[in-house]
């Protein structure tokens, strides 16, 4: 089938990674193709222009072989990982294919590794495992610019970082309708543990051993951080010191949130009732956490972290998926913001882990697990992270309170229209904080 027209459009509208779900489409086009050899099969890079009946457009790729979209057969992704490996280009109508390999990451990599499975749990990317020992991941939503994981994975490998799977090499597009991201290729950690599925699984008799391991995990956070912080003459990577004017954007940009969210609040829900009519509450909490002294440095961060993105190895913890919050544009998540907003990630994931065991294990962590996680945690990460880059004493307090705080607003507006039997997790989180005294 030629791709073009209704076709596409009803393709990739049906597609678990299209993103725009709740828009009307009102037409699809190829912007530009690409051919590579895939054995015996002629392979296709398509990029893909849909157009909204607002007259906006998002940008995709995919993958043609003998069907639309092909990345799931072994000729694709082993075609792939085969032209990034020899550093090969090629040559679309309106723009090129760069290719580009990071070769001490192939050591030990055989030439002809092949497809073991297909990654199917996410919900804007594809990803494929090859022979155990690789794992390439295209971004399906394209947008200008490098990808944040791209830029994060490149800088921290070549930074000497042990925590992530090295970067094995990437491929972007770069052309007249933009220059962007197209995939990248890693270094596959097949003996890793889900943090988020090891916490719920620890809850029941492994609690102690659990705790140890959180407090590893800090400091592994910590030397992420730390490493992040660690390069002035990048001007991508630099700290800078925080100012009035970077705090009051932070403050306005969370404000906005909480109105948006608070304004919609449906009054019929009995999960919602100890947030009704409270919304100006908790922006007055927000006014007297962020009347702080010094707030450290910014930094480039994570930017969606929370037990999911932590993979537990018998050497230690590995970190992985460093693209921030799907949600949010590239530049936001580009932006340099306090390391203070990966750490409150983690934080408010171990109340989700304390609220969710009794649903999806049937037991309920001990009263106080949660209070043990976030010490546990908080201890190995202070003792690592390069304390420039965080405020101390009472104002780390404060400005940790924020961001739990712009969290559970993200997560009630998330839960509200994806998972509302989990509505009271946030909940539940937002009436926390503002029960609790503001630290002084």
């Amino acid at each position: 089938m030629t791709p073009g027209g209704q076709d596409l459009v009803e393709f990739v509208t049906g597609q678990r990674w299209f993103g725009s779900k709740t828009r009307d489409v009102v037409q699809a086009s190829v912007v530009d193709r690409a051919s590579f050899g895939g054995g015996d099969t002629e392979l296709e890079l398509l990029i893909v222009e849909i157009r909204f009946d607002t007259g906006t457009h998002d940008t995709y790729q995919l993958l043609r072989g003998d069907g639309l979209d092909v990345l799931s057969e072994p000729e694709a992704a082993t075609a792939l990982v085969r032209l990034i490996r020899s550093g090969t280009s090629l040559q679309g109508q309106e723009g090129t294919v760069e290719l580009i390999p990071v070769p001490a990451s192939f050591a030990g990599v055989p030439d002809d590794v092949t497809v073991t499975r297909q990654i199917g749990v996410e919900q804007s990317n594809s990803s494929v495992v090859l022979d155990d020992q690789l794992i390439l991941k295209v971004f399906r939503r394209l947008e200008p610019g490098v990808n944040p994981e791209l830029e994060l994975l490149r800088f921290l490998t070549e930074h000497g970082f042990e925590h992530i799977p090295q970067l094995a090499g990437w491929y972007q597009y770069v052309g007249r309708p933009m220059e962007s991201t197209l995939g990248i290729l890693q270094q596959f950690v097949p003996d890793g543990l889900d943090g988020w599925e090891l916490a719920l699984d620890a809850v029941l008799d492994r609690t102690e051993w659990f705790l140890y391991e959180l407090e590893r995990l800090g400091e592994v956070t910590g030397e992420l951080h730390t490493v992040l912080g660690s390069d002035s003459t990048d001007p991508s990577f630099a700290p800078e010191q925080t100012s009035a004017e970077s705090l009051g954007l932070l403050t306005a940009t969370v404000d906005e949130e909480i109105e948006a969210i608070f304004l919609d609040l449906p009054d019929d829900d009995p999960e919602l009732e100890p947030l009704l009519g409270r919304g100006e509450e908790v922006r007055e909490r927000l006014r007297l956490l962020t009347n702080l002294g010094g707030v450290g440095r910014v930094i480039r961060h994570h930017g969606d972290f929370h037990l999911g993105q932590a993979l537990h190895t018998p050497r230690g913890w590995i970190l992985i998926d460093f693209e921030g919050e799907p949600a949010r544009s590239l530049p936001e998540r580009r932006r340099k913001r306090s390391p203070l907003r990966d750490v409150a990630g983690m934080l408010r994931s171990f109340a989700y882990v304390a609220s969710a065991a009794p649903m999806l294990r049937g037991v309920a962590p001990a009263p106080d697990w949660e209070e043990r996680a976030r010490e546990s945690f908080l201890d190995g990460y202070r003792a690592t992270v390069d304390p420039s880059l965080i405020p101390s004493g009472t104002a780390m307090d404060k400005l940790l309170q924020v961001f739990e705080l712009e969290k559970a607003v993200y997560e009630l507006r998330y839960e509200l229209n994806n998972r509302p039997d989990w509505l009271p997790i946030p909940v539940a989180g937002i009436v926390r904080l503002l029960d609790a005294e503001v630290p002084v």
